[in-house]
């Protein structure tokens, strides 16, 4: 009894035992569910509402298209395209599932059994060696939380993943992700990845460059090719292997893949290209749709600008004022090496490969009697004494007949003098180069190229340097032009019935015009007097007086009345300082206005982008062209043919070796403040223009033909080979004639000596020359400017 009384007693211990301990671990579950509830309620409280995520629309750059649909520039707050799962090779999607998150398909949110893995590979190792984070956490994370590390974004972070997989679907999730985040360089997004790095589509990538991509979100900046190339092909490695691991590849594959070079593209390739050009656009965009538009909606942006022209007009001014600016002479080394960090030239930039014409900070380690050493961009390399002459100190020894061979390179450059220098040449494995002395310009320049018949506008440059200033010279300088105003001049003499041939007297004259400040005197550029002249030779050898006479004959509000026509909307002054140019006009009016000309008579507005699209299709604008006759084509044709003269036997004769058929006209101010030559062909029209902000003096004879010319040459040298190569097209209303080249009147048949002209029909001359001619006899017009 006693025996069974104490089984039933132990008996009743253990069940109390056990009700307590049942009781308890329901205690337990119930606070511990309370905690977690209150902690999901407390850190939900202010989670970020999720209701656009199923209809995400990720902030995309605006993208600028050339004319022949490449990409030239975007506009951005983060540079992204958005491309559909679809369109993403597989071998991307699984190299990121492999790397990122290989039970992305498996787990609600956040993985639990990763946790755990991780929690204890980092205790082991008493650091954070492996993270545990989904594609679904680093999503959430990446578009509704801040990216601190803390306990409290870390639970916010797992709520919203376990809420965005109850909203949308795993495929949703994936595609969003692989076009949001981050891979370095200002890269968002697998497309803007692709072409970054690659300068191709995300659906062109191979198996190799997938999986280098898709190591990089991990650390874009730790693992970039262009600042860590070993940590950047291990990481690579190590997402091949996991792909081995998961089964996305065999083993055969990975040692393929791991073999293969990756050819990284040049960062940022054409980023320079057209800066200017771009800089007008994102102006324009902003102000008729705002900035949010342009730099979240990802509007798709079609222009006008052809890409080897622009890169020729970059090289044309860039070189031209290289030459302008060695003429003034050398200003001697930017800086002298004191031996620390401060003054270190730089390394080559990272990820580009210095090429032959690079201009690179240099430093000058060694002088030699007729050589130099220099460091520049990571090179070591020699500047002998013929690529440095032009810096010669010691001008004077070589005026005075010693010749360069007396000079040393110690007369230009000393040790430790930080220059600027051009790559010449390099040595096959890139490491030793020959130099040249460079020296950045101080004077400006601008450019612009347009088609005559559409009005597109080719290529800009507004300036030497972007960076150094933004203000667009091509557009907005207002610059007196001199004497490439004189064809709105002799286009008004021809429309009222002068012609090539008439003859006006190229003498000194004083006129004390109400208008002007005081008795003016104007003069020829050669301080020379030419008594009577044809309009041709006046215009082609840019005689002052002749013009001013012709102006004040043909009458200033005629000529005003004529340039507003053919485009130029600056105010002009109403004087007889008209004939020299003395008024400011942009590049772009007076490349225009001669564009005219080039199109027969026929005016079409400049223009730089031909369409607008949103990202769907939908077109916001569109240009529609509007050809305006404002010049008859019979006018046009004879200012041309003037025009052509100019450069064949005129100030713009360099020209001529162009071979093609070309008119123009140069244009100097006084001082030399000011140079000009603006041209055209049947195809393409293009203006140049140099000089200093401040309108100092260029330097003595820096004239439009020694200035500006050679700009002009340099670049149509190069794009019209891209054209046919055809004469201009005669009217039907213009005839040829024989005539006198002293008097303009028809040459007698039994005379010779005479020459050919070209007259609008009905304004050819119908008398033959006589024995002897009154200077009054030249060039007769009524008050009104009309001939009689």
């Amino acid at each position: 009894m006693p025996q069974q009384r104490k089984k039933e007693h132990t008996a009743k211990g253990r069940y109390r035992w056990l009700k307590w301990m049942l009781g308890l671990f329901v205690f337990l579950a119930m606070v511990a569910a309370i905690s977690v509830g209150g902690v999901v309620y407390y850190f939900s409280r202010d989670l970020p509402s999720l209701d656009l995520l199923g209809s995400y629309e990720p902030s995309q750059a605006t993208r600028i298209y050339a004319d022949d649909n490449r990409i030239i520039g975007q506009f951005f707050i983060e540079k992204r395209v958005f491309v559909p799962l679809s369109k993403m090779p597989k071998v991307l999607v699984d190299a990121i599932l492999a790397v990122e998150d290989s039970r992305f398909y498996e787990h609600k949110g956040f993985d639990l059994i990763r946790m755990v893995k991780a929690t204890f590979t980092n205790l082991e190792n008493m650091k954070i060696r492996q993270g545990a984070s989904t594609i679904t956490q680093q999503l959430a994370r990446s578009l509704f939380l801040t990216p601190e590390k803390t306990m409290e974004r870390k639970f916010k972070e797992i709520l919203l993943a376990r809420k965005i997989e109850m909203l949308i679907k795993k495929d949703q999730i994936l595609e969003i992700y692989l076009n949001q985040i981050y891979f370095g360089h200002g890269a968002y997004g697998v497309q803007i990845a692709a072409r970054t790095y690659f300068g191709k589509d995300v659906g062109a990538l191979d198996l190799a460059e997938a999986a280098f991509l898709a190591g990089l979100p991990k650390a874009p900046n730790t693992y970039s090719p262009y600042y860590h190339a070993q940590k950047a092909k291990l990481r690579q490695q190590v997402v091949l292997r996991r792909m081995v691991e998961e089964g996305f590849i065999a083993d055969q594959q990975y040692q393929e893949a791991d073999k293969e070079e990756l050819k990284f593209q040049r960062l940022n390739p054409d980023a320079d290209l057209a800066r200017y050009f771009l800089e007008h656009v994102r102006l324009y965009l902003i102000a008729r749709y705002g900035d949010d538009t342009v730099y979240k909606n990802g509007l798709n942006v079609y222009t006008t600008l052809n890409v080897e022209m622009q890169r020729q007009a970059n090289l044309a001014v860039e070189r031209g004022l290289r030459d302008l600016d060695k003429r003034q002479g050398y200003r001697g080394a930017t800086g002298t090496y004191d031996g620390g960090e401060k003054g270190k030239v730089p390394l080559r930039p990272p990820g580009e490969e210095i090429e032959v014409g690079d201009i690179l900070d240099g430093h000058v380690v060694q002088v030699g009697e007729r050589f130099a050493l220099v460091e520049a961009g990571g090179l070591k390399g020699k500047m002998i004494m013929e690529d440095m002459l032009w810096g010669a100190k010691r001008a004077k020894d070589m005026a005075e007949g010693e010749g360069p061979a007396h000079l040393e390179a110690s007369d230009i450059v000393r040790v430790n003098d930080l220059i600027r220098v051009k790559v010449q040449r390099l040595s096959p494995d890139k490491e030793r180069a020959y130099f040249s002395l460079e020296q950045e310009p101080l004077l400006e320049g601008a450019f612009i190229a347009l088609s005559p018949s559409t009005g597109s506008v080719k290529a800009m440059v507004g300036g030497y340097d972007f960076k150094r200033s933004e203000f667009n010279r091509a557009l907005h300088a207002r610059r007196q032009p001199g004497s490439a105003f004189k064809p709105m001049i002799y286009a008004t003499a021809i429309e009222r019935g002068l012609t090539p041939a008439s003859v006006i007297v190229d003498n000194p004259i004083i006129y004390a015009d109400e208008s002007l400040d005081k008795v003016w005197k104007p003069e020829n550029y050669e301080e020379k007097f030419y008594g009577p002249i044809r309009l041709r030779e006046a215009l082609a050898h840019s005689r002052n007086l002749a013009t001013v006479k012709l102006l004040d004959q043909v009458g200033v509000g005629n000529v005003i009345e004529l340039a507003k026509r053919v485009g130029i909307q600056s105010p002009l002054t109403r004087d007889l300082s008209l004939a020299l140019g003395s008024s400011g006009v942009s590049l772009l009016e007076l490349t225009s206005a001669y564009a005219v000309f080039a199109n027969q008579g026929t005016r079409v507005p400049p223009t730089f982008i031909t369409k607008i699209t949103r990202r769907n299709g939908e077109i916001l604008e569109q240009r529609r062209i509007f050809p305006e006759p404002v010049v008859s084509k019979e006018t046009a044709y004879v200012v041309t043919n003037m025009l052509e003269d100019v450069v064949q036997r005129g100030t713009g004769r360099k020209a001529a070796s162009i071979g093609r058929p070309i008119a123009g006209k140069t244009g100097t101010t006084n001082e030399f403040t000011d140079a000009w030559f603006i041209g055209f062909s049947p195809h393409l029209a293009a203006g140049v223009w140099v000089g200093f902000d401040d309108n100092r003096p260029m330097g003595n004879k820096e004239s439009g033909s020694s200035a500006a010319l050679p700009i002009w040459i340099s670049f149509m040298q190069a794009a019209l080979p891209h054209f046919s190569d055809v004469p201009f097209p005669v009217p039907e209303n213009v005839v040829h004639a024989k005539i006198d080249p002293e008097t303009g009147l028809l040459a007698r048949p039994e005379e010779g000596g005479g020459i050919m002209e070209v007259f609008v029909k009905g304004t050819e001359p119908k008398e033959f020359k006589s024995e002897k001619i009154a200077p009054s006899d030249f060039l007769k017009l009524d008050s009104e400017g009309n001939t009689f």
